[in-house]
């Protein structure tokens, strides 16, 4: 009723205060219960309407959203805080997580391992039936191996005081084990390998092949064992103890360069398999293979033949590790020799002024460099082998 009167009045120029909007849209949002913040009209009588809003009716309207708007921010900065706080804790969370689950995989493997445990049993029995020859043969060559390895060892360290006997018996033994071993097998010819022949085997097959290159390295250790054996009879007033060592460690250098020729012949007609290259393609990778096979052999052959030099030249100088000692040089070492803790034989006095036993510095300098009480470098290289022993490397290819 006031608007439309106000309207009516003759040369009245009503205008609006420029909040009047936010009035309106205040009062569309339908907060109309708080009598407080009605709006109240100015200025009927001179013909201008004024609007006036309260100040508590704007901090009434203000204050709610800013209350309900500082929880919010408040919660929002707690949240980002506790995020940043968390990033560490989720950073060593992963390690955990791979570890629990890589102990989860192998918790299934074992569960696999322990349901198929029946059936590998009943593959693994099969299998044994199927190699019982070639597994038998394989132990009993290994602990002949064994067998006469330590005991041409503890003979060559007994020195003068050897069995002869014991010698003996090994000598038979290693060579009637290999006879037996060739005439059990008379119709494979094995022994063919020997000088590089080939036996009459499968090629195309590659046990076969792996079943003769065993059995060659094996006779071809036994063969040079039988040959230390043989120096060991020697008298010693033919072969001096210490030239012995030097025969003993240039039969294991001849036995191992040569065991790494044995196999060339056997592995490289299996590489070949003339019977399966029935094609251009197969014929190709065959020649391929075997020539790559035959590199690999020559840079072996080329490391093998440094090493073989050195023995050779060490064979022939037979370098001394010092001079004689003079009597009043042992007597100030109290002719006590360190080593055998007994008086001294043939001493030998070092560069470091020590003195020993030409045998007990001898067998030092089998498997060491420097003085055994200084530590001072005497030697420049070990001589390996000198004490009898055979390598335990399988030749296979």
């Amino acid at each position: 009723m006031r608007r439309h009167k106000l309207e009516k009045t003759p040369g009245a120029n009503p205008t609006m205060h420029p909040d009047c909007a936010h009035l309106h849209s205040i009062q569309g949002s339908g907060d109309d219960s708080s009598s407080s913040s009605s709006p109240r009209l100015a200025g009927e009588g001179t013909g201008d309407v004024r609007i006036q809003l309260s100040s508590s009716a704007g901090e009434s309207r203000e204050n709610p959203s800013s209350r309900g708007s500082r929880p919010v921010s408040q919660s929002r900065s707690h949240g980002h805080g506790h995020g940043e706080a968390g990033g560490p804790e989720d950073a060593a969370a992963e390690p955990e997580e791979q570890g629990g689950s890589s102990l989860s995989e192998l918790r299934y493997l074992l569960q696999w391992l322990h349901k198929s445990l029946p059936y590998l049993l009943i593959l693994g029995v099969k299998l044994l039936t199927q190699h019982i020859t070639g597994i038998s043969l394989g132990i009993g060559l290994l602990t002949t191996y064994a067998y006469a390895n330590k005991s041409i060892v503890n003979q060559v360290f007994l020195r003068e005081r050897c069995s002869k006997l014991q010698c003996t018996w090994l000598l038979l033994y290693l060579s009637g084990s290999s006879l037996l071993l060739y005439y059990t097998f008379h119709s494979q010819s094995l022994y063919h390998s020997l000088i590089f022949l080939s036996p009459t085997v499968d090629f195309m097959n590659f046990w076969e092949v792996l079943w003769t290159v065993g059995i060659t390295d094996f006779i071809l250790k036994f063969l040079f064992m039988g040959l230390k054996c043989f120096i060991l009879l020697v008298p010693s007033f033919i072969i001096s103890f210490k030239s012995k060592g030097y025969w003993y460690m240039l039969l294991e250098e001849l036995c191992q360069y040569y065991r790494m020729f044995v196999p060339i012949p056997v592995w490289f007609r299996y590489l070949m398999a003339h019977g399966e290259l029935d094609t251009a393609l197969r014929w190709t990778l065959g020649i391929l293979l075997a020539l790559l096979y035959l590199i690999l052999k020559l840079l072996s052959f080329f490391g093998q033949w440094r090493n073989f030099r050195q023995v050779l030249r060490i064979f022939f100088t037979r370098p001394h590790y010092g001079v004689p000692a003079s009597k009043r040089q042992c007597s100030e070492s109290d002719d006590i020799c360190s080593i055998c803790q007994a008086e001294f034989q043939k001493p030998i006095l070092l560069i470091c002024q020590h003195i020993f036993c030409e045998e007990c510095i001898s067998l030092w300098f089998n498997r060491e460099k420097t003085c055994p009480l200084c530590r001072t470098v005497i030697s420049d290289h070990v001589n390996k082998w000198k004490d009898g022993a055979t390598s335990m490397h399988l030749q296979i290819f």
